[in-house]
Parts: structure tokens; C-alpha cells; sequence
């Protein structure tokens, strides 16, 4: 009996030390990297995607009717059809009635990243803001972030090496500067 508890205790203090040191690990490697939730950005691609009614090479999804598992007996005479197939919406009639997905303010979706000896930083750069999707140091740097209505700063350190990237738009679009000091 003895003997079994001692198996469980050594193998209770392995597992706590393995999860231990695992989750140091992983929050050694968070804490150097800031980053914003995942959110969906707008494209100009989809929105210009989205307008076109057709095309050779996007058709729209088929829409499955309600004899859709029958399968279809052949026709009497070549070229007719033996039912009439079913009406589809015009294009010019309103669609129906949902709500518009919200637009996000003033971003163009236009996101650019912006490596550097010091780390990477990556912007969503908007026609009269900007924000910061995500910053991350190189190996041996260490990061700060500030940032305020009208601009964003990412600063890499590492000894006496600095690395700045300056995100500013209080005068016009969006302008990113990189300084090495």
C-alpha cells in the first residue's frame, strides 16, 4: 500500500512540474508579443466581387429545390423539358430584408507588415486612421507599444539598440516611418 502511494506522489510531482514549466514556457513567449483579437478585415477585392451579377468563371450557388434527391427520367423528344423549371429572382428586386454587416471606421483593409532587425509589426493602415494588428520582437528584443488617437509607436530594444515604428495619420493618411537609433 505504501509502495502505491508513493507511485502516485512521484507521479503527481512529475506532471505538476511538466504542466509547470509548460505553462512558463508559454507565457514567456506571450508576454513578448502584443496583439489585438482576431477580427475580420474588410477587402476591396470581396466588395468589388460582391457587385458583379455574373461570370464566366463565378457562377452563384445553386439553390437546392424540393426534388432535388429524385432523379430526373429523360424527356420524350430531345430539347424539351418535361417540368418547367422553377422562377428565380430577378436581380433588380431588393434583396431581403437583413441588416448590413457594420462598417469599421475609416479602414480601407489595407494591411501591411513592416519587418525590421528588431522585431515585425503589422498595421491595418484605414484612409484616415490606422490600427495595429500585431507586433512581435525578434529573437533577444524586447517590445513597448504606445499609442493615441492619432498615432501608434512600436519600440524594439535590445541593450543599447532601439528600433521604432511610427504609425502617424493626425495630418493625412496614414504614414509609417522606421528609425534606428
Amino acid at each position: 500500500m505504501r509502495r502505491g502511494l508513493v507511485h502516485v506522489l512521484a507521479w503527481l510531482l512529475a506532471t505538476g512540474a511538466a504542466v509547470t514549466l509548460s505553462w512558463w514556457g508559454v507565457s514567456t513567449v506571450m508576454e513578448g508579443t502584443a496583439y489585438d483579437p482576431p477580427r475580420a478585415l474588410p477587402i476591396a477585392a470581396a466588395e468589388e466581387q460582391s457587385e458583379a451579377l455574373s461570370s464566366a468563371t463565378h457562377r452563384p450557388p445553386a439553390t437546392p429545390t424540393k426534388d432535388a434527391g429524385k432523379s430526373r427520367e429523360p424527356s420524350e423528344k430531345p430539347g424539351k423539358e418535361s417540368r418547367k423549371p422553377d422562377p428565380e429572382p430577378t436581380r433588380g428586386s431588393s434583396p431581403p430584408a437583413t441588416s448590413p454587416p457594420p462598417s469599421p471606421p475609416a479602414a480601407s483593409g489595407e494591411v501591411k507588415a513592416y519587418d525590421t532587425k528588431g522585431g515585425r509589426a503589422v498595421f491595418d493602415l484605414g484612409e484616415a486612421s490606422a490600427s495595429l494588428v500585431s507586433a512581435t520582437p525578434g529573437a533577444g528584443w524586447s517590445m513597448q507599444v504606445w499609442h493615441t488617437e492619432s498615432w501608434i509607436r512600436v519600440e524594439f530594444t535590445s541593450g543599447a539598440d532601439r528600433v521604432s515604428v511610427f504609425c502617424t495619420w493626425h495630418d493625412g493618411p496614414p504614414r509609417v516611418e522606421i528609425g534606428t537609433y
